[in-house]
């Protein structure tokens, strides 16, 4: 009979995946196994607290549904998500650094010509966008696919309106870059705003005083063949959110500055009589 005790018994669990076909999950779960443990060790983990950590990942679940992935707010909250985008985008300096994913995207947004007004009604000061997207060398990337979305003034997203639907898409769009390696479009200035704090991540950001916060962002997917598939954000520069992002996504090359212009010529040729502000952002993408 073994005579296992809670020093002894790691070794044995780790012991039972020997017969594994498959040598990455026996990786990965082993290491996840060594790691739980040394984790109740070192803490000297009750078993109070074991089954209200239990509880809390079951509430995690069940808050999950197929609008809501409260396990992936768990991870963004934790900076797994971004350690993880990190770790396996890592690229020659100068690339555009990737960030966070995100919560918001929605396959199938309308494919829009360049200078199309992407706000669709929603609340906020007009903004144009001009992005470009460059190789390491400099050189314009044409024909590549940008898929870009981000909040209104408020904070919100389209998606987060009940009973919403593609037709009622509100600042998201995809364009392709055109000879010069550019996209164009107007929206309006996207603001900060928390994440979802209804549900058991927000009660673990209430319990460690954590602001729930994002800095205001645009969020931009770049892909085109050959080239690593770019998800990242061109943040606010100024917003008062940027070094205590919630989610751990903020980078120094990723900031932006949205300028603004009190009246007068916008960059596509039309004159406003309001204030308006704009953004000019280079993306350099990396070889795949």
């Amino acid at each position: 009979m073994i005579d296992l005790n809670e020093h002894t018994i790691t070794a044995e669990v780790v012991r039972r995946w020997d017969g594994c076909a498959d040598p990455r999950f026996r990786e990965l779960m082993t290491a996840l196994i060594r790691h739980l443990h040394d984790f109740a060790r070192e803490t000297k983990l009750t078993e109070a607290e074991w089954m209200a950590g239990i509880k809390f990942l079951t509430a995690v679940g069940q808050k999950c549904d197929d609008l809501r992935q409260e396990f992936i707010l768990l991870s963004d909250t934790l900076g797994l998500s971004q350690l993880v985008v990190a770790r396996n985008h890592s690229r020659p300096p100068g690339a555009t650094e990737q960030t966070v994913f995100g919560p918001f995207w929605v396959a199938g947004a309308p494919r829009l010509p360049h200078g199309a007004d992407i706000a669709n009604g929603a609340t906020g000061e007009p903004c144009h966008f001009s992005l470009t997207v460059n190789d390491l060398d400099g050189r314009p990337v044409p024909e590549a696919v940008a898929d870009v979305w981000h909040a209104d003034s408020a904070g919100g997203y389209d998606v987060q309106a009940p009973d919403w639907t593609m037709d009622q898409a509100k600042m998201r769009a995809v364009f392709e870059t055109d000879a010069a390696g550019t996209v164009r479009f107007w929206s309006v200035v996207p603001a900060s705003y928390p994440v979802p704090t209804d549900g058991p991540v927000g009660d673990m950001l209430r319990a460690s005083n954590r602001p729930p916060m994002r800095p205001g962002h645009l969020h931009v997917m770049v892909q085109k063949p050959g080239y690593d598939t770019l998800i990242t954000h061109v943040f606010v520069n100024g917003d008062r959110y940027l070094d205590s992002d919630a989610v751990f996504g903020v980078r120094k090359s990723c900031i932006g500055d949205y300028v603004r212009h009190e009246t007068g010529r916008a960059p596509d040729g039309r004159t406003l009589d309001r204030p308006f502000y704009t953004l000019d952002a280079t993306l350099t993408l990396a070889r795949a």
